[in-house]
Parts: C-alpha cells; structure tokens; sequence
C-alpha cells in the first residue's frame, strides 16, 4: 500500500497574510514528507471556493516543490481540463514540462468541476462540462505520443503541430480522475483511469465497490493512453501519540472539512457578502466520546483516521484488506493548527506507514 498526502489549502479565517503563511506551511511539509517517505503529494485545483479550498495554481506549487524535493511523486488531483478553465493543450504542455522538471514524478488526474460555482466564475456551459472533459481526456495522451499531432473533434481543433516537451515518463504519466459516487466510480473504470475516491461507507461497502471499480477497468476498452487500474481513497487524517489530542484536533478538522465542502457542493451559492458560517469550535464531550467509540465499528463509515498510532494501524490494515492501493491522508483541515499538522506526518511515517512498507 502507498501512503500520499492531499492538500486543499483550507482556511478558517483567511486573509492574505494567512493564505502567504499557509502556502509556506503546505511547501515545508512537502519537503517534509520527501523525506519521510511519502509515496505522493497531491494538490487541488479549486477557484473562488472560499475558505475551502485556496489552491487555485497547484501547476505552479507543484513545480516549485519539483526543484525542493527528489523522490516524493507529484499529483494533479486534479486539473480542471474543460476549456475555459484549461485549454488542453496548456494542461499537455505544463503536465509535460513538470514531468520533465521533476524526473518523471507526474500523477495526472484530469476533472471537470462539480461545484456549486466554478463552472460559472469561468463561463463555462454545465451542459457541455463532461464531453469537454471526455474528448481533452483522449486529445491530451495523443498529443503526448505523436511527434505531430492534429485533433478535430467536437470541441477542439487543431491543425498539425508539435506540443512540446514531451513528458518523460512513456507513453506518459499516470491518469486518473475523481469519483465521488458509484456511478462516477463505474464510469472512469470504463475509461480506464486510476481511480481518487473519496472514503465513504463501511468497509463491507468498501470492498464491493472496489471490486466493482476492479472488474469495471480490467474489461474497459482500449483507448489511446494506458489504462490505470489504481484505487486511491481521500482519509481526514490526524495522528498522534496522545489519543485524546489526535482526536480533538482531528474530528474538529474533520467536521470543518465537511461543513465547507457542502457549502460549495451541496448547496446554492450563499451571496458573497453573507458571513461565512462554518463550525469551528471543539466538539462537545457526548459528541466527541460518542465519536470516538464509534471509530472501529464495523458498520461505521470509513471517513477518517483520526487517534493514536495503534488506531491508525488498524484503519490501514481495514483499507489494505479491502483492496485499495493508496491512501491519501488529508492532514492539512481548516482547522488543524500547522505544528498539528507535521505532528501528524511524523508520528504517522514513524508509527503506522513504518508497518505496512
């Protein structure tokens, strides 16, 4: 099993002298678990999302992390491929020169946006997001593996040129994109794309959907890249020697990490001179002791992995059993204090993915 680590960039308070710290925080701990041995650092791209995510140029951080670090794997998770938010070509080429750059150390995952409000900040049409995706996601690896390259397709265009550079890994990077259900899930196993999924439901629902997503890609059908058959789960993670403190930092993180997802994905757009209303407080004791009884319960979804070391080892033993391929341990939550954070990347290298390599 692989251990990576996934970055919002979440805000409780954000200001610019905030967001300046937080960047140079998120840039530290990716030095950080370089060396620690993490598998992957994978980084969002998300516009105008508030508080939630303030990642809006991880082209631009993850290639400044390339020249800092010289093992640690480098995720688009993921790029933002229709038109207006990124011509394919500009997602080819900079995918490519960061391949380069970096030593072949690219995951690229590619999406198309299903918040309550990028699609518009951009001018996109909602009705055309997903066969714009759809043909950038076969355009992109073609241009990729030809010396001269023409597409005319639907939505895009292009005479015969040269997209240069050409990345460095062959016939290119990895390719994935996001699930964030089960008929989403079936639908990029079918076109052969590893898979970021994000942990939901218990672990016996865990286990029919991987083999769903499993049988889904080993019988997809050729495309013109190589098909990736790779489950990645998305965990709120925090991990300390003190239970009790691991648990109040993290299932705050972790509610604060929900109550603004839904704000972007689960609802119309609030006007933006409406105060930001998200919960940021601790837990009260009855949720908090509920909370931490029901970490191991068979029939509780697997969300988080939030405790002492010895809880966390038994969550990736459940996650290794069930199939999946790699987790990605969201650390960084609106609410997590920086030296919280790199607490956590420590003690969990040192005491849980020291178990499983």
């Amino acid at each position: 099993m692989k251990f990576s680590l996934f970055y919002e960039l979440q805000m409780a308070s954000p200001t610019p002298a905030e967001e300046a710290k937080l960047i140079a925080e998120f840039a530290r701990q990716a030095v950080m678990a370089d060396k620690l041995g993490y598998h992957c650092l994978w980084a969002v791209e998300h516009h105008g999302l508030y508080g939630y995510s303030h990642s809006s140029a991880p082209e631009v951080f993850l290639s400044y992390i390339a020249g800092k670090t010289s093992r640690i794997r480098l995720g688009h998770g993921i790029s933002l491929t229709p038109h207006r938010f990124n011509h394919p070509i500009r997602v080819a080429e900079r995918v490519a020169m960061l391949d380069v750059l970096s030593g072949g150390r690219v995951n690229w995952g590619s999406g198309r946006s299903s918040s309550n409000m990028e699609p518009e900040v951009f001018s996109a049409s909602r009705d055309t997001l997903e066969s714009e995706w759809l043909e950038a996601l076969e355009l992109i690896p073609t241009a990729w593996q030809n010396d001269v390259f023409a597409w005319d397709g639907m939505h895009y265009k292009v005479p015969p040129t040269r997209i240069r550079p050409q990345p460095a890994q062959q016939p290119h990077p990895p390719m994935f994109a996001p699930a964030f259900s089960e008929h989403s899930l079936v639908k990029l196993a079918e076109l052969g794309l590893g898979a970021l999924n994000f942990s939901l439901g218990s672990f016996d629902e865990m286990v029919a959907k991987i083999q769903k997503y499993r049988r889904a890609v080993e019988s997809a059908p050729p495309k013109p890249y190589r098909h990736n058959n790779h489950f990645a789960v998305t965990v709120n993670t925090c991990v300390l020697p003190d239970d009790h403190e691991a648990c109040v930092h993290g299932f705050r993180g972790a509610r604060y990490f929900k109550d603004a997802f839904n704000v972007y994905y689960d609802r119309v757009p609030s006007p933006l001179d409406a105060p930001f209303k998200i919960r940021t407080g601790d837990l009260d004791d009855q949720t908090m002791n509920f909370t931490k009884k029901m970490r191991m319960n068979p029939e509780t979804q697997l969300l988080s992995m939030i405790g002492e070391p010895a809880i966390a080892r038994e969550k990736v033993r459940l996650f290794k059993e069930a199939g999946v391929d790699e987790l990605l341990l969201c650390m960084q939550m609106g609410t997590v204090p920086s030296e919280i954070v790199e607490r956590s990347l420590v003690c969990f290298a040192e005491e849980v993915m020291s178990h499983f390599l």
